[in-house]
């Protein structure tokens, strides 16, 4: 990839990695003066960023942190702001992820990025379950992958964070948590209150002298801190370093492959994972104690299910993979007839070469 250009001086070297290993990497980094300001969020007036995403009520946040540095990097080098959309689903499962185990190796993910790479969500899209099953990309999922050339450890004091920053782009970093980080509402975050509670994996964008803080992207949805980012203090002490002395802060490089596919992009956009529809009209989960799935959505009565697709031709809709109705023309919608109770609802997208599709499950009540 193109890497970003430090007019102030600055000298960076760190050695990649190249095999399956957690020991540190070695660096150095010499430096005179970085800026007082960087973020991926505006860097020479552009946001590189995509969208905050939910990754309830799974514990996936490690793929959701590499997939939201990779979406970065890969706008960045193509200059374009089109919002690419990777398969966090895919690097979790295939990297060897288990949602019964509670994570994935950062450093299983990222050599499988160096291996495989990891498609768009079209290929394997989340169904926010919160337990492990049987999963399988599309077919054809190894020509729509973006890989990365090499990946490594960054020191955990000040300047060397923002130096690998500046010149890799986003950073997978470990964190440890406290329970009034639940509660995070704005501001600078300093642990003040509550017992730690675990750990997470997020992404770094920038920082700020200013307010001596770390601009960091949650995978926890826009409901939570201020629209799903928050800042951390620089004497907040949460880097953590699960993996070995020096771990816990890791850069990617060299971002390549299909990094814009003539794919179809499509997405269910009246049904979201905990919430209810009454008629079609949405409110949220009020009796989580039902006897059923966990964050899955519930319908009573009838409902329409409205399709958001581009560069489709037409979208098949599907019942517990039995197809029920194909719409040819956009907006595309269905609706919906089943049977009460647990189902699984799937639509596919086509146009003249691919196929994508998105699916989720929805609990009947009529």
């Amino acid at each position: 990839m193109k890497k970003a250009v430090i007019i102030l001086c600055l000298i960076i070297l760190i050695i990649p990695v190249a095999s399956i290993s957690s020991e540190k990497v070695d660096n150095t980094i010499e430096k005179c003066e970085l800026p007082s300001f960087f973020s991926w969020r505006n860097k020479d007036g552009i946001d590189y960023t995509t969208p905050v995403k939910d990754q309830s009520p799974a514990p996936s946040c490690e793929a959701y942190a590499f997939c939201a540095s990779l979406e970065t990097l890969m706008q960045y080098q193509l200059t374009d702001q089109y919002n690419p959309d990777l398969s966090e689903t895919h690097l979790f499962f295939y990297a060897g992820g288990s949602y019964e185990e509670g994570y994935v190796s950062i450093i299983d993910a990222a050599n499988y990025l160096m291996q495989y790479g990891v498609p768009d969500e079209g290929c394997n899209p989340d169904p926010h379950r919160p337990f492990d099953y049987i999963y399988e990309s599309l077919s054809g999922w190894g020509n729509r992958t973006v890989k990365i050339t090499s990946w490594g450890w960054v020191d955990h004091d000040i300047e060397s964070i923002k130096a690998a920053l500046i010149e890799y782009g986003p950073l997978i970093i470990c964190i440890r948590l406290w329970k009034d980080f639940n509660y995070y509402l704005g501001g600078v975050y300093k642990h003040r209150w509550g017992d730690h509670t675990g750990g997470h994996v997020v992404a770094l964008v920038g920082y700020d002298d200013s307010k001596r803080c770390w601009i960091v992207k949650n995978s926890w949805g826009k409901v939570w801190g201020v629209e799903g980012w928050f800042r951390m203090s620089y004497d907040a002490n949460m880097f953590a370093d699960w993996y070995g002395p020096g771990t816990g802060i890791m850069y990617i490089d060299g971002v390549y492959g299909n990094l814009k596919p003539d794919v179809p992009k499509v997405d269910i956009e009246n049904l979201r994972f905990s919430h209810s529809y009454l008629h079609g009209v949405e409110f949220p989960v009020i009796n989580k104690k039902l006897d059923i799935q966990r964050a899955v959505a519930r319908i009573f009565g009838k409902m329409t299910i409205k399709v958001n697709a581009e560069n489709t031709n037409s979208v098949e809709f599907f019942i517990d993979n039995v197809s029920q109705y194909i719409d040819n023309e956009a907006p595309f919608s269905w609706d919906l007839q089943t049977t009460k109770g647990l189902h699984t609802l799937e639509v596919r997208a086509y146009n003249d070469y691919n196929i994508s599709i998105d699916f989720t499950d929805i609990y009947v009540f009529y």
